[in-house]
């Protein structure tokens, strides 16, 4: 139980008055911290410390694991009941501060009743019991069957659709997973290993973050996987996890992790995280997903022999690159991922450019072109409109991709390419660990350069049409005026 103060201790048992039993209260309602694209995501009047989360895996991917979520928090204002993102699951108990806690489920909310009304600052620790259903809709996100296990796709708001949560990357936190799992199973998860445990047929693995992580980077792969280990730039741990059959057959794009780690550290500085690497799972999600330290990728994309080499290498920078923007540095809302996904696109088109003779210049080009055409579809790149009801994914559309990195090219050629290095060198090293608005990158590029960039970025992260192109006067959109793209 976290310390509580002989004075805090007494206040708190001075609220818990007949005056704020359960009864009085209103009935329980989901709540959120009014997240412009996802305003029933997150909960108010709390900060999330740590996640202790133990899984149980009996090894089904197709059965509900049983759980227990530890949630360390500190109250940031009054709070008469607790909030947490859940759903896909079966509550069993929950306590509050060692104490056993009345709850209700509505929507995608648990509501947790506290035993009077909380000041603020009060630390709390809420735990869990719960089972955690892999199975859903497949398009839904949270636990990804594969063939031989379970992986985690939780982007943009599918955390809590495997565990409780405060789940918006507002709150980051620190986490440790503990999953048992048969002996014939290999557990890997976010940050470094720290336990594993036999227990007759079957066995504990427990990993621990060093820095904190958004509840939508939360990484836990099960199956018959190889831990393939090497060393990347200044002695940094390197693990990729593979399925045991094709160890051999991936060690070609396996082997290409250092270098490209050795190019983005000269692009943006140092690698920000205790250990990298990929993990290739035998599935199908239509995407590829930089979760925290374990960037997860579809198996065909290295084994099918349908891409070129060059792009699958321009894709693995990609999420490698999101390590640093995304994942270090993350959004303060969703209608910042522009700089997630801009900055990923351009740090793996770049990367094309330089390896793979793809040219910047001319993919920059074919963007702009298309340009006003994505913003007609989907909104400009810091305003993005809101998914469709029942398609959060579609929330990753191509404006917010290459529309964006496109507004990085336009930067990088209105103040220069010294000013704009320095640019993305400070802006990782000011908010590592921590979140970032689109505000904060307009204050420190405007600083970098010298001058006022309010205008330039008004026209090109909210125009509804593309702004001239700074040096290429002759670039013009294809898209028909004044709608969409046919």
């Amino acid at each position: 139980m976290p310390f509580l103060s002989r004075r805090l201790r007494a206040a708190l048992l001075a609220t818990a008055s007949a005056t704020l039993v359960a009864a009085t209260l209103p009935a329980p309602v989901p709540l959120g911290i009014g997240d412009p694209l996802f305003p029933h995501l997150g909960n108010p009047g709390y900060d999330v410390l740590a996640y202790d989360i133990g899984l149980d895996y009996r090894g089904s991917n197709s059965e509900p694991l049983e759980a227990v979520t530890t949630i360390d928090a500190r109250t940031t204002g009054p709070l008469d009941r607790i909030n947490l993102d859940f759903t896909r699951g079966t509550v069993h108990s929950v306590s509050v501060n060692g104490l056993r806690a009345d709850f209700a489920v509505e929507d995608e909310d648990l509501i947790v009743e506290t035993p009077g009304r909380l000041p603020a600052g009060v630390p709390l620790r809420i735990t869990v019991r719960h089972t955690s259903d892999p199975q859903g809709e497949r398009d839904s996100g949270g636990w990804v069957q594969t063939a031989d296990g379970l992986a985690m796709a939780n982007q943009a708001d599918a955390g809590h659709r495997v565990f409780p949560s405060n789940d918006h990357p507002a709150d980051k936190a620190y986490f440790t997973f503990r999953v048992t799992a048969p002996e014939d199973k290999t557990v890997v998860a976010n940050g470094v290993r720290t336990g594993r445990t036999r227990h007759g047929e079957r066995t504990t693995w427990t990993y621990r973050t060093e820095h904190p992580m958004a509840t939508e980077l939360a990484q836990v792969s099960i199956g018959t996987s190889t831990v393939v280990r090497r060393t990347g730039p200044h002695g940094l741990p390197v693990r990729d996890v593979v399925p045991a059959a094709d160890r051999k057959r991936l060690e070609p794009w396996l082997k290409k992790t250092p270098g490209q780690l050795e190019w983005m550290e000269k692009q943006v500085g140092r690698y920000p995280f205790e250990n990298y690497g990929v993990l290739i799972a035998d599935t199908e999600t239509g995407f590829e997903l930089e979760t925290q330290t374990l960037s997860l990728f579809e198996r065909r994309l290295f084994t099918d022999g349908g891409f070129p080499e060059w792009y699958v290498d321009s894709v693995m920078v990609h999420e490698m690159a999101h390590q640093w923007f995304g994942d270090s540095v993350s959004p303060r809302t969703w209608s910042d991922l522009w700089l997630n996904e801009g900055h990923a696109s351009w740090y793996e088109a770049r990367y094309a450019a330089e390896h793979g003779d793809r040219p910047l210049e001319s993919r920059m080009r074919d963007a702009y072109a298309r340009s006003d055409g994505w913003r007609a579809e989907g909104g400009p790149p810091a305003r993005p409109d809101a998914p469709a009801p029942g398609e959060k994914i579609s929330l990753f559309r191509p404006v917010v991709y290459d529309g964006s990195a496109l507004v990085l090219y336009a930067l990088r050629q209105e103040i220069g390419h010294t000013a704009f290095d320095r640019l993305e060198r400070l802006w990782v090293r000011k908010h590592r660990d921590s979140n970032a608005a689109t505000a904060d990158f307009i204050t420190l590029a405007s600083l970098v350069a010298g001058r006022d960039l309010t205008t330039f970025f008004d026209g090109w992260l909210y125009g509804t049409t593309t702004p001239p192109m700074p040096g290429h006067p002759d670039w013009h959109s294809t898209a028909p005026a004044g709608g969409k793209p046919a």
